[in-house]
């Protein structure tokens, strides 16, 4: 998941920090999700980074038709024009129910008012 702070990036193309986590069976995270900070923004060092971790599965916001496509025809399922924090994208994905052009929101932590 490329990402701009506790966001999903707006875009693939600009995002300098990434997220990659591991599911396991049940969509629960295997381990701690870590982020991994590149160099400078650019879609073919991600695109790269995807191939080099053995990523199977991008959530992002917008992606340019020519690197959807290319990380399609490697086989890596993009979820595209998800708009909000990772946390809750991440908790939907690992279970196969984000959709591209979701529009997420945090849930609210703590007591009532």
């Amino acid at each position: 998941m490329p990402l701009l702070g506790e966001q999903i990036a707006p875009r693939f193309d600009l995002a300098v920090e990434v997220l990659i986590a591991e599911g396991e069976a049940g969509g629960a995270v295997a381990g701690e999700p870590r982020i991994v900070l590149l160099p400078a923004a650019s879609a073919d060092a991600l695109c790269a980074l995807i191939l080099k971790e053995g990523i199977g599965m991008v959530v992002c916001g917008a992606i340019e038709e020519n690197h959807f496509q290319y990380l399609s025809w490697k086989k890596i399922r993009v979820t595209d024009r998800v708009i909000g924090p990772w946390r809750p994208a991440l908790e939907r994905a690992l279970a196969g129910r984000l959709q591209p052009g979701e529009i997420l929101r945090e849930k609210p932590r703590g007591g009532s008012s």
